[in-house]
């Protein structure tokens, strides 16, 4: 399953509502499950407020998610998408 580091920033709705980040992140991890995948939040200090691990069955699930999270309003999300030591083997496979 394709994994996404997604990095998030809260908007000025996200921050003023900043009490309910936990039951934000919650619902969040819970629609991921219900689509298939799994999500994993951080909460950090530095550039971004949080970092979420992010696995969807495919690139159209987890861009229809984000889209959905983004759509609350309380974050802006930058994606990343990852691969694991096995998937970076197929790659490296494939050069010439």
């Amino acid at each position: 399953m394709p994994t996404y580091v997604v990095l998030l920033n809260f908007t000025d709705q996200g921050i003023r509502t900043v009490k309910e980040t936990i039951q934000r992140a919650d619902g969040a991890a819970e629609r991921a499950q219900q689509s298939g995948g799994s999500l994993q939040v951080y909460w950090t200090v530095g550039p971004y407020d949080l970092v979420g691990i992010l696995e969807a069955p495919d690139d159209e699930s987890a861009t229809a998610f984000l889209l959905e999270v983004g759509t609350r309003g309380a974050v802006r999300t930058t994606t990343l998408r990852a691969y694991d030591r096995e998937e970076m083997s197929g790659i490296l496979e494939r050069l010439g």
